[in-house]
């Protein structure tokens, strides 16, 4: 049975890549309690050291500790790296190179941004560390196709394995039943969004679609759960939050948007989750290839209104949501009014979404990265035989 290491921002760090360490970590373990996993945690700013016990070293931005960190992660059969360019130090991450020229292991990477369009020096670092891993982890099927047609990486290298959920259990007749017993549902049905927030997560489009909503004779509270990115934080403060606040009070809606600046923790958020009657992603990217929200949500089995994101069109396109263009209040007002009026779209989605959310179980996700790990673990042994 493989053992692993794994280099990553980790809790308390409230990151999507640290808490997607700890899920993958924390289910490896129930899979087996056997299995031995360590971390090494990739400091990323000024965010704080883990006094969990699996942390063995740490690595920040600067490089230092690159030999104990490599160090460290040699003493695993398998070394598991999750990849942002923002995380590691060096024009666009580079300093990742260091640590992994000095790890002796077998290589799984796990890219969770993958660009379509990258800079010269964004497409040699990803080709850098694609060279030396021994197999490459995408979270999507569009992922796998931007690594293949810009970068060449062949097919074979590569695994798609989702980001995981918690997925909502069901009654023998298909319906969710939640995490939780639901809150006390508000007069007004509740559209949410959730995560880190910052510039880019297109909230003022979902907050001019709720005065459209408003004005088309429907109204929704708006529940905007989540901290300020840490890195928005420290550049700009709440420069962010405090313009959609001003946005939502000239809109005349400062009634129906509601903003909870927490981070949540996983018991809390999915009873949040459970409540709303629709999940609202408007984000303004158009190359975001993996959102570890749209995978939570699909696998609470809620109904979804999402831009037209790469991994929401490919998540969503059996009819788990619908998907509305970039920037565009009404679109979003319009596709949010039906799902909130019309009882048979919620049902097609929540349908179409049960048939996908067991794929996205952690469980189902962890089985994966020990089948894979154990198959690079092996090819790497027969090599030295």
């Amino acid at each position: 049975m493989a053992t692993f290491g794994m280099l990553s921002t980790y809790p308390p760090a409230a990151c999507g890549l640290a808490t997607f360490c700890q899920a993958l970590r924390d289910h490896l373990i129930a899979d087996d309690p056997g299995c031995d996993v360590g971390v090494v945690q990739v400091l990323d700013g000024a965010q704080p050291v883990s006094r969990r016990a699996e942390v063995l070293t740490t690595l920040d931005g600067a490089g230092r500790r690159t030999e104990e960190a490599a160090e460290a992660l040699n003493r695993f059969d398998v070394v598991v790296v999750q990849h942002e360019y923002g995380i590691y130090g060096g024009p666009d991450g580079g300093r990742v190179l260091d640590v992994l020229d000095a790890v002796k292991r077998p290589v799984i990477v796990v890219l969770h941004t993958v660009l379509s369009r990258p800079s010269a020096h964004q497409r040699e670092v990803l080709e850098q560390i694609v060279e030396r891993s021994d197999r490459v982890v995408v979270l999507s099927h569009t992922a796998g196709l931007h690594l293949t047609k810009v970068y060449g990486v062949p097919a074979e290298r590569m695994a798609v394995i989702p980001h995981g959920a918690r997925v909502a259990p069901v009654t023998p007749r298909g319906l969710s039943l939640g995490f939780h017993k639901p809150l006390h549902r508000p007069r007004r049905p509740t559209v949410l969004s959730w995560g880190l927030i910052g510039p880019g997560k297109g909230i003022e489009w979902a907050i001019d679609a709720v005065a459209e909503m408003r004005a088309m004779g429907t109204e929704a509270r708006y529940l905007v759960v989540g901290r300020t990115h840490p890195k928005v934080l420290e550049r700009e403060g709440e420069a962010y939050r405090d313009s959609l606040r001003r946005r939502a009070l000239e809109r005349g809606i400062d009634d129906l948007v509601e903003f909870d600046a927490e981070y949540e923790g996983d018991r809390r958020l999915h009873e949040i989750i459970d409540a709303a009657d629709v999940v609202l992603l408007p984000y303004d990217s158009r190359e975001q290839v993996t959102s570890g929200v749209l995978i939570e949500a699909v696998a609470a089995r809620r109904p979804i209104v999402a831009t037209a994101f790469p991994h929401a069109v490919e998540m969503l396109g059996n009819g788990a949501g619908a998907l509305v263009p970039h920037q565009d209040p009404v679109a979003m007002a319009r596709a949010l009014r039906q799902v909130l009026t019309v009882p048979d779209v919620v049902a097609d989605m929540t349908a179409h979404a049960g048939v996908i959310a067991p794929t996205l179980a952690w469980s189902a996700v962890a089985h994966r990265y020990r089948m894979l790990a154990e198959d690079v673990a092996g090819a790497a042994a027969r090599l030295v035989a």
